[in-house]
């Protein structure tokens, strides 16, 4: 059976699925050994590669390390937005000033003063370096930056921006390093020192090995009990698991960090905990409507009632993934709307197909006008659950009479393919929380992934577009939600997605650490909440 396969070589997927930008930038470290964590105040972490470059305005460095060294303007909260870095704002009647109050007290942790003039240094930074961020909606909107007072920060905007105080509280670029550790005001092309606000502060690391962080003796607010956390760089799935049974690790956590069978094994242990959260982004296959076979909506149709989400969900992830019925999960804001999901029908494909002029030919592949129905599926080739899930679609699709021929690329190449639009069917996953809906659907009216190229296709795609536009300039709610529901019903009626499964985050931990949680950030371990029992 080809369910007991794919558990069989599941068994240690390791599936990196992170937002990166530009290269790494090798550091020297300061000490020549790993220490190890003891007490009841440290606390051992992993991950599977190194830090890599924590510069908080580009997009290189680990974004759980980020987290712990940087603050931003406003923390993102389960129930809507909190003061950080500003303790208070005030926004304009007409949606298009931001003016933020700077909290009294606070230093970066090298002395630094983080008042609204370092604020300004940031910004101002941030903007020099503008084309790298446009995938953020703010960046185009924006007007202007001050600082009229060292109290006080203002934004100004061209047209109102719903999402804007989503974008300045997500982990990059809106985070705030100390102006000193800039190179002469500027950090695109790299910064001297990793200095912010944060809780923590990196005080050790040897580049592929570990990394050291230590409690910010001069952090404004209330310091966390855990005082001392070393980050272990352990690449292999069951080697990371091995480290935890021998107590050398003290958490695992992360979407592709933790596989379904080390799931399974530590579910009902007494000596570790599992956690799972609620879906996070969607795992999903786009379908480019220019390529000559799939320009035909009735043929995308098809293939989306060939696609068997639930043998993916329990073949590959024992159930972890749930099925994915439409692009984003009814738990995003704005998506819990009324969207027919396309079932599993394998009869309905085949009848499908062959209404719409593809019949099965020789050698048992369908043909239309001469043309065989072969299409090419392209995926990451750093992805063990991708080339799995190919395997298994090419065989299902052969069935019905399509040629499925899969090719997997290194990353760097994989996401330049999807860019230029230089494929039949890709892997891609949605950007997820807290980006969703809002994010993803900006970048998908310019090429910033394979959504643009993907979408060319589609007699309504500057419809789509449009609505899209006005989502993200728009004051009103429910005007937002009318559009988001008729954005995300073209795109599902266009069958442009194949949703497979919605990703959610894990973690492993010991039973005596308490604090362990999910947060509305998805690339956030908060270790500023836990303690040992």
């Amino acid at each position: 059976m080809k369910r007991k396969f794919f558990m069989l070589v599941m068994a240690g997927i390791l599936a990196a699925s992170v937002i990166t930008g530009c290269g790494n930038k090798e550091q020297e470290s300061k000490s020549e050994t790993s220490p190890e964590a003891s007490g009841n105040e440290e606390l051992v972490f992993v991950n599977y590669r190194d830090i890599r470059d924590l510069n908080p305005h580009l997009y290189a460095g680990e974004m759980y390390a980020q987290e712990m060294l940087y603050e931003t303007l406003v923390n993102i909260t389960e129930s809507g937005y909190e003061g950080c870095i500003a303790e208070s704002w005030e926004i304009s009647e007409d949606g298009k000033t931001y003016t933020f109050q700077i909290r009294d007290g606070i230093t970066f942790s090298d002395g630094e003063v983080c008042d609204a003039y370092a604020v300004k240094a940031n910004f101002d930074a941030i903007i020099e370096n503008k084309d790298r961020h446009t995938w953020l909606e703010m960046m185009n909107l924006l007007k202007g930056v001050s600082a009229p007072d060292e109290k006080t920060f203002v934004i100004e905007l061209s047209e109102p921006y719903y999402p804007m105080l989503t974008e300045l509280g997500v982990t990059r670029p809106f985070a705030m390093i100390s102006p000193k550790a800039m190179k002469d005001g500027s950090t695109k092309d790299g910064v001297n020192e990793y200095i912010g606000t944060g809780a923590y502060v990196l005080t050790d690391f040897v580049t592929d090995e570990y990394a050291v962080f230590e409690v910010n003796e001069n952090y404004w607010g209330e310091k966390p009990e855990i005082k001392k956390i070393t980050v272990k760089v352990i690449p292999d799935n069951q080697t990371r698991i091995m480290a935890l049974e021998k107590g050398e690790i003290d958490l695992i956590f992360g979407k592709n960090m933790i596989d379904a069978d080390a799931v399974n094994k530590y579910i009902d242990s007494e000596e570790f905990k599992v956690a799972l959260s609620d879906p996070t982004s969607t795992r999903q296959i786009v379908l480019n409507t220019s390529n000559e076979i799939l320009k035909d909506k009735e043929v995308r149709q098809a293939i989306q009632h060939a696609t068997n989400k639930e043998a993916i969900s329990e073949g590959i992830f024992y159930g972890l993934e749930k099925p994915a019925d439409t692009l984003f999960a009814e738990t995003v804001p704005y998506c819990g709307i009324d969207l027919q999901p396309y079932s599993y029908a394998a009869e309905q494909a085949e009848q499908m197909l062959g209404e719409a002029g593809w019949v099965k030919g020789t050698g048992g592949v369908r043909e239309k006008d001469g043309k065989k129905m072969e299409l090419s599926l392209l995926y990451n080739s750093d992805s063990v659950t991708e080339k799995t899930i190919a395997e298994y679609l090419q065989s299902e699709y052969d069935k019905l009479g399509i040629s499925l021929n899969i090719s997997g690329e290194e990353e760097q190449s994989y996401r330049d393919k999807m860019k230029a639009g230089t494929f039949d069917m890709v892997f891609n996953i949605c950007w997820g929380t807290p980006y969703d809906p809002q994010s993803s659907l900006a970048a998908m009216r310019q090429p910033v992934y394979g959504d643009y190229a993907a979408q060319l296709g589609l007699g309504d795609k500057a419809e789509i577009d449009a609505a899209i536009t006005e989502i993200l300039t728009s004051t009103d709610k429910a005007k937002r939600q009318e559009l988001y529901t008729f954005v995300l019903t073209r795109l599902h009626e266009d069958a442009v997605y194949i949703p497979l499964t919605y990703e959610c985050n894990k973690a492993i931990y010991r039973s005596d650490l308490e604090g362990m949680h999910f947060t509305q950030t998805q690339y956030e371990v908060p270790f500023y909440d836990m303690y040992f029992e």
